[in-house]
């Protein structure tokens, strides 16, 4: 009783707020600045995002409506399965990894061979020796030989008095996502690739039909720059590509559907990651049931998770740690199958014990001390990542369609649309990067200035050279950080004086917010700050300036004080630096204009084409 009249009183005194008053409250603490502009986020995907959502929201979310709900759950007591993989180049090496992995809490393995992977059955063996295959999944990624593969792995579990039907995992047979990729078929042609999938589809069925033998990878798109709207959307395509190729006149559908799996990316947008996720289950259930209108057993997507190569970066290494966190994160509230964390340093196309520990203990401690998998579908009933879901639903089952009107999968990538869509959208996250609408940090913004890593390892992701002529030009595959790390590495390498002096004085408050920003500026491609206290007079701080033998001068200052100081320093220094305004101010721009200073930088500036620029002064490009 005690306890219903404390709620009674709570609800007198906190009675509910509608929308309409918040809203009123809102305006009236903007005092007059514009709604939109300050407080509405938009998406590269071109969603409007408010900055509050309430129950009223989900009244018009469709997909809430669905009955069948199992297919945007995990099933009860399924635990995400923590997977590694493996460069199996050589198979003592590549056995012997996959066993200390298995040791440190690893339930799933991926193999990965080279395209022309001729094992025979002896190296089979030996590459499994030691491995209880009953207990975890396992994987084999970047084959061609599927079917002597699969039949390989039915006699090992055969030779171990295993029953052949529990082996769970998958085989990465993607002859499309090998197109996109090559520009042309691993198989010679389409025929071929489809011939060899009904193979091990049918071999499948029979032998191992727990075996996932067809691979979607939607994690080419991301990493080639798209957003996540075409990466469904796309790989949605691939998908209902292989099944009509596959179903007319070989194989029923009922083969086909349980034995594909979703390899998508695991990128840094936390909430959008969790609603792609959720979204791909709920239009890959749309999908089956225009297939297979009775069925539903059997048929909800696998989705593998791998976290987002396109955002890592060389330098400050370190913070790939918390981006592969957050992506982890994502992927597992999000519903994923499994999920893969790649080696925090893999940005070097290098990898170590350490780093191998780091990314699998952080599978472990979401899945061990954070009890992530413990939650069936923990994002259902959120009012906002129900609206991102709904948001990404309907955009990508209208990029679908699209592709699907103009032919399919590949006849879109025949026309170039998939590649121009991708391009267009990687070309506005260049542009985000550069002017810092988007941050990687560490690269962009906040650099390590004492980081060197000229020496490092090249850079991944270069072109791919095909062996066959190309039929479609292939996508490209990059990171988002690769052009800053390209400049700061020529700065390291030049050996040019790429000293930049900050010549603060003036109004203190602006004269340190202006300092720090020069310093992040040009921090970012690799120049050495020399920093200074204020100093008492402008002439003090051209002395200064010239002992230094500074390269660039930065005046940083207040723009009131700019208007009497910057043409005495310009005239000073001119000869020997480089004379740089920290600022944008605008009523002096044709005064300095007309002495022969145009060197700003600001917050509106893009900072790649203005530290490029600067470089070709310096004599470094």
């Amino acid at each position: 009783m005690r306890e219903k009249g404390l709620s009674a009183r709570l609800f007198t005194e906190f009675p509910p707020v509608s929308a309409t008053e918040w809203e009123a409250q809102i305006n009236k603490d903007l005092k007059g600045a514009d709604y939109e502009k300050k407080l509405i986020w938009k998406t590269m995907e071109g969603f409007q995002l408010r900055p509050y959502y309430r129950a009223e929201d989900l009244v018009n979310i469709s997909h809430l409506d669905d009955q069948n709900s199992d297919f945007l759950v995990l099933q009860e007591n399924k635990r995400f399965l923590i997977r590694h993989d493996i460069e199996a180049i050589d198979i003592k090496t590549a056995n012997l990894e996959a066993r200390n992995a298995i040791n440190g809490g690893v339930t799933s393995i991926g193999f990965a061979f080279n395209h022309d992977c001729n094992l025979d059955r002896q190296m089979f063996s030996d590459l499994l020796e030691g491995i209880d295959i009953s207990a975890i999944e396992l994987n084999f990624v970047l084959c061609t030989c599927v079917s002597n593969l699969l039949s390989m792995l039915v006699e090992e579990f055969k030779d171990r008095g295993l029953d052949a039907k529990r082996i769970r995992g998958s085989v990465d047979f993607d002859p499309l996502g090998y197109l996109s990729l090559h520009g042309n078929y691993s198989c010679k042609s389409d025929v071929i690739s489809y011939q060899i999938a009904r193979t091990q589809i049918e071999y499948a069925r029979m032998f191992v039909p727990a075996f996932r033998v067809l691979t979607v990878n939607g994690q080419h798109f991301h990493n080639c720059g798209s957003g996540i709207v075409q990466e469904l959307a796309f790989s949605l395509a691939i998908a209902d590509e292989y099944i009509t190729s596959l179903s007319e006149p070989w194989l029923p559908e009922t083969d086909i559907l349980p034995r594909i799996r979703f390899n998508f990316a695991a990128g840094s947008d936390y909430f959008m990651e969790i609603a792609k996720l959720r979204a791909a289950r709920l239009l890959w259930k749309r999908i089956t049931n225009a297939y297979l209108p009775d069925q539903d057993i059997g048929i909800e997507m696998n989705i593998h998770s791998v976290t987002s190569r396109w955002n890592k970066t060389v330098y400050d290494p370190y913070v790939n740690m918390l981006r592969d966190t957050t992506g982890a994160m994502s992927a597992i509230i999000g519903g994923a199958d499994s999920l893969t964390i790649e080696a925090f340093i893999g940005a070097e196309n290098k990898q170590d014990d350490f780093s191998d520990r780091i990314a699998r203990n952080i599978s472990l401690i979401c899945k061990e001390e954070a009890y992530l998998d413990k939650v069936l579908d923990p994002a259902a009933g959120s009012y906002y990542i129900e609206t991102l879901t709904e948001s990404i639903i309907n955009e990508s089952w209208k990029l679908f369609l699209q592709v699907i009107e103009m032919g399919g999968y590949t006849e879109s990538l025949k026309t170039g649309f998939i590649q121009h869509s991708i391009r267009e959208m990687s070309m506005q996250r260049d542009m985000n990067i550069a002017m810092r609408k988007e941050i990687l940090l560490g690269t962009n913004q906040y650099p390590a200035r004492d980081e060197k890593a000229g020496t490092r390892p090249g850079l991944p992701f270069k072109e791919i050279n095909a062996d066959n002529e190309r039929i479609v030009e292939p996508l490209h595959m990059y990171r988002g950080a690769q052009s800053f790390e390209e400049l700061r590495m020529k700065t390291e390498l030049s050996g040019k004086n790429t000293s930049v002096f900050l010549l603060t004085f003036g109004n203190l408050a602006l004269q340190r917010a202006r300092a720090n920003f020069s310093a992040n500026f040009f921090a970012c491609a690799g120049f050495t700050i020399i920093e200074n206290d204020s100093f008492t007079s402008i002439d003090e701080g051209i002395d200064a300036a010239l002992k230094s033998n500074a390269a660039i001068v930065v005046a940083c200052s207040s723009d009131e004080e700019y208007a009497d100081a910057v043409p005495v320093i310009f005239e000073k220094l001119k000869k020997k630096s480089i004379v740089v305004v920290a600022g944008y101010p605008q009523n002096l721009l044709e005064k300095f204009g007309q002495l022969g200073l145009n060197h700003y930088i600001h917050i509106r500036s893009n900072i790649l084409e203005t530290l490029t620029r600067f470089q070709q002064e310096l004599g470094i490009l």
